[in-house]
């Protein structure tokens, strides 16, 4: 897949630059994403409240990939409403994604994520069906004064 079209995110008052320059490469978000132990899942309620939960997650071949208990808060939500959106967990170089999720139970499909998570957890869920979420958006941050209203980037995937 080549890589999304970066730009700046709409934030008016933030002193975000209007020039390119600056702009992260989508590499540096994919290293954050695979790097990330755990991440923050953000989903609504049926009646719109906000739910926000971490979860342990791999990002692998542009999707990240989470699990949940079907009976879950998060999970009850995610099958109402698939949109959601994800942070990895560190605020000072975050990396948010936004679409909605596919409920994957394909074993054929899910096995390179089920080594993922083995491999970075130590952690079996073979046998278990994910959550997977290939993004629409994604921001990226970096907290330091010097570099947040530079570095502010925004991709779109077409």
């Amino acid at each position: 897949m080549p890589d999304p079209t970066a730009s700046r995110p709409y934030m008016p008052g933030y002193g975000i630059s209007e020039s390119t320059a600056g702009l992260l490469p989508w590499s540096w978000a994919q290293e954050r994403l695979e790097n990330s132990r755990n991440y923050w899942v953000a989903t609504s309620h049926l009646d719109g409240r906000p739910h926000l939960m971490p979860v342990w997650a791999v990002w692998l071949d542009d999707a990240l990939y989470f699990s949940t208990a079907r009976t879950s808060r998060k999970a009850r939500n995610l099958f109402a409403n698939p949109n959601c959106s994800v942070s990895t967990e560190h605020g000072n170089e975050a990396v948010i994604l936004e679409g909605a999720v596919a409920h994957e139970e394909n074993h054929a499909a899910l096995r390179p994520a089920w080594a993922a998570y083995k491999a970075k957890y130590d952690w079996s869920l073979e046998g278990e069906s994910m959550f997977v979420l290939r993004p629409k958006a994604a921001f990226a941050f970096i907290e330091t004064a010097d570099q947040f209203s530079t570095a502010a980037t925004r991709w779109r995937f077409d």
